[in-house]
């Protein structure tokens, strides 16, 4: 029984030009060879290899891609953006390794480090040698990091920094970590080894979603660093915001891989699923939700596209980042909740990727911005009244 790819009921592909197919297949080719035959694994086990896949990653140029220079691929946003949704049809946590080590970590170096600091860190970071992590929530001020308790203290030529980190991807694996803190000047930057005296990362066990990706608690006791760690670009809140804003951007294309891979999973099993003498797939509740996830889909994908085309015309804003991921998430959580619901209790399994898709989106909903707190940039943007404060 023939079904047609979803994406094929408004030609999306025409969208896309030859380098970005050509990027968007690489990463493909490498999620179905690598990642789908282990990801079932490494979920149930909640263990990954973590540098292993950095440094092939790296290898086909995936790790900070759409950055200029110092090794990095120097691709174009949309290209980045396709990437992730390959990534994401793996798993959220795969997905989540590259956009913390090239859009946070490495972006943060990037556009806000020092010459010497780009040199050091960001070649080893492009090929995966070297793994960043991005150290900016806290236990109790995650929507509200300007409410941030770590801090840095001069003394002499040097800085002290005390205080904690919460759930920092890669943290427990990192070379280098990128840590804010405040100041008696503001919000900073700093380029951090892992390997610092009084810096400490602790697993964090026992999460029912994202179990493909390791997540840490980061804690500074009396760590001294001296200021050439400081990031010297970085001189408020909005440096960091600027990071997220890139991280975001990934995510907006990341979802539409997730929804895709579970619309695809679910329409392969409602084809060969029989009840009631028949596929289940020609039941008409079965094709509205098809009809409906389908649109769904489309509609995200479109509006990543668009926003990927605002972006590399350098014209980006945060409130139309807020809007696609706003948007694309939800209709992603959407989607994995109706493809569950298709495949039964089969749904809930590994053998399938669908329920690992959905838990992780969960988190995914409120992670680098809650959906809630997105909506709210969205109603300043129309209003021009902030609801923050």
């Amino acid at each position: 029984m023939a079904t047609s790819h979803p994406f094929t009921l408004l030609d999306i592909e025409r969208e896309l030009n030859e380098e970005q197919r050509a990027i968007q297949s690489v990463t493909r080719k490498y999620v179905l060879d690598r990642v789908k035959p282990n990801i079932a694994q490494w979920y149930e086990s909640a263990e990954i290899p973590v540098r292993e896949l950095a440094r092939e990653l790296g290898s086909i140029g995936l790790l900070g891609m759409h950055l200029q220079g110092y090794g990095c691929a120097g691709t174009d946003a949309t290209s980045y953006g396709l990437a992730n949704m390959e990534l994401e049809a793996g798993d959220s946590g795969l997905r989540s390794l590259v956009s913390v080590q090239g859009s946070l970590a490495m972006f943060a170096i990037y556009e806000y480090g020092s010459e010497e600091t780009k040199k050091e860190w960001l070649p080893k970071m492009a090929t995966g040698e070297a793994i960043g992590c991005f150290g900016l929530t806290e236990a109790d001020h995650g929507s509200n990091p300007a409410g941030m308790l770590t801090n840095a203290k001069k003394d002499g030529n040097d800085w002290i920094i005390n205080g904690n980190k919460m759930w920092i991807t890669n943290g427990n694996v990192a070379d280098v970590a990128i840590i804010w803190a405040r100041t008696d000047e503001g919000i900073r930057g700093f380029c951090v080894p892992t390997t610092t005296p009084g810096f400490s990362a602790n697993l964090i066990k026992h999460k029912l979603s994202l179990r493909a990706s390791m997540t840490a608690e980061l804690v500074f006791t009396n760590m001294r660093v001296p200021d050439s760690a400081r990031l010297p670009g970085a001189t408020s809140l909005r440096a960091p915001l600027m990071c997220l804003a890139e991280a975001r951007f990934g995510i907006i294309f990341g979802a539409v891989g997730a929804a895709r891979d579970c619309l695809e999973v679910s329409l392969a099993y409602a084809t060969t699923r029989e009840q009631f003498d028949g596929p289940i797939s020609r039941h008409q509740i079965t094709q509205e939700k098809f009809a409906n996830m389908a649109t769904r889909l489309n509609t995200s994908m479109l509006l990543a596209l668009h926003i990927g085309k605002i972006k590399d015309d350098n014209k980006i804003t945060p409130q139309q980042i807020s809007m696609g991921k706003f948007n694309n998430v939800h209709s992603a959580l959407e989607i994995a909740r109706d493809a569950r619901s298709i495949m039964g209790a089969a749904g809930i399994t590994t053998e399938y990727s669908v329920f690992r898709h959905m838990v992780n989106l969960e988190t995914v909903l409120t992670y680098e911005g809650t959906h809630e707190i997105h909506s709210l940039v969205i109603g300043e943007a129309l209003t021009g009244i902030s609801a923050f404060r």
